[in-house]
């Protein structure tokens, strides 16, 4: 890729965070889309990218501001610490750029890492909407669940029912859990119904350790700084899933799917395969692998053991795509696309399934 293609990543990735309510954010990557970068190591780096820098695919501006705001959180950069949330930038553009800037060269050791791994998000408020789909299981079989979370990160989803929720009106979950997601909620409540987990698993490329210290690093710096409700949220998430981790292994989703998820159903449990903006960064061939292994369960599937997939996943054509929530259900083969809804989950447009109230 060109530097110009790098630079409009940038910039592009400036107005999503800016639509999205980070206008910090925004405003650093629009700085890195328009000006000079100072010569060094880094900007040789972010020029040459061999890859896809967008936040289509390889998402080169968030990782460059995970690694920023990490260092603010830290306070390694005294300079970058001042105009980070809570603080206050300065209102002159040329003010902030010279912090950056000398952050690009000064901290270049500590900041060329975060250019290595794709970033890595568990976004809590994406369970709002996959507790909304299990009410809505609940009310159709009535019968507890098994998880099965594909690219579960640190887990944190797969423990949703440890959280509490108002979901345009109906109570959820836990009640008085220290997590409590109430998203804006358009349309009527989800059913009501009892969601019990008798089992849960979950599988990541590079699962993170939610007791681990450099686990809350990495995670908090991918959330946007100026968004300090979600990072709260976040942080109190990881207290309580490190209090009782979920099951995580490592490995590649289609083969761990296909080792742990059996064909055959499973009497008196309804398996629910899950994931959140997950499945666009598998291969191709193992999205394909995940779909058989699901509809070929699906095909034996039971009233007293059925099976789900639950998905909270971009849709629609590469200009226009929209976060949505689907649940497909066997037996029977079902399809319902119960909701559309903000990419963090701050908010959902509830549909609903047809045969529930």
């Amino acid at each position: 890729m060109s530097e110009a293609e790098v630079r409009t990543a940038f910039l592009r990735q400036a107005s999503i965070c800016a639509d999205a309510g980070a206008p910090f954010t925004g405003r650093l990557c629009r700085l890195m889309g328009e000006r000079p970068w100072p010569a060094g190591a880094l900007a040789k780096r972010l020029a040459r990218w061999p890859g896809n820098p967008s936040h289509e695919g390889d998402a080169l501006p968030l990782r460059l501001m995970g690694g920023l705001h990490a260092l603010a959180r830290s306070g390694a950069s005294p300079g970058l610490t001042a105009i980070y949330p809570p603080g206050t930038a300065p209102p002159e553009d040329e003010q902030v750029w010279d912090i950056v800037a000398g952050a690009l060269v000064a901290d270049a050791v500590r900041l060329n890492p975060w250019l290595d791994h794709p970033p890595q998000t568990n976004e809590v408020g994406r369970s709002a909407g996959l507790m909304a789909g299990l009410l809505v299981l609940a009310a159709r079989y009535g019968k507890p669940f098994r998880l099965f979370e594909l690219g579960a990160s640190a887990g944190l989803n797969t423990v949703l029912d440890r959280y509490a929720y108002d979901l345009g009106g109906r109570p959820a979950g836990l009640a008085g859990s220290p997590v409590l997601l109430t998203p804006d909620w358009t349309g009527s409540p989800p059913p009501e119904g009892e969601v019990r987990i008798v089992g849960r698993a979950g599988v990541d490329r590079n699962p993170l350790d939610v007791a681990d210290p450099e686990t809350r690093t990495r995670l908090a710096a991918y959330v946007w700084a100026d968004q300090r409700e979600r990072l709260a949220r976040l942080e109190a998430a990881l207290k309580l899933a490190a209090a009782e981790p979920a099951p995580i292994t490592k490995g590649d989703a289609a083969d761990w799917l296909e080792a742990e998820l059996d064909v055959g159903p499973e009497p008196g449990v309804c398996r629910v395969v899950l994931h959140t903006i997950a499945f666009q960064y598998f291969p191709p061939s193992a999205r394909a692998r995940i779909a058989r292994r699901i509809e070929d369960a699906g095909s034996r599937a039971t009233g007293d053991g059925p099976i789900a997939w639950l998905s909270f996943e971009q849709e629609g054509t590469t200009d226009r795509r929209t976060p949505t929530l689907r649940l497909r259900s066997w037996p029977g083969d079902r399809d319902d696309r119960l909701a559309v809804g903000h990419p963090h989950g701050a908010a959902y447009d509830w549909f609903g399934a047809p045969d529930v109230s």
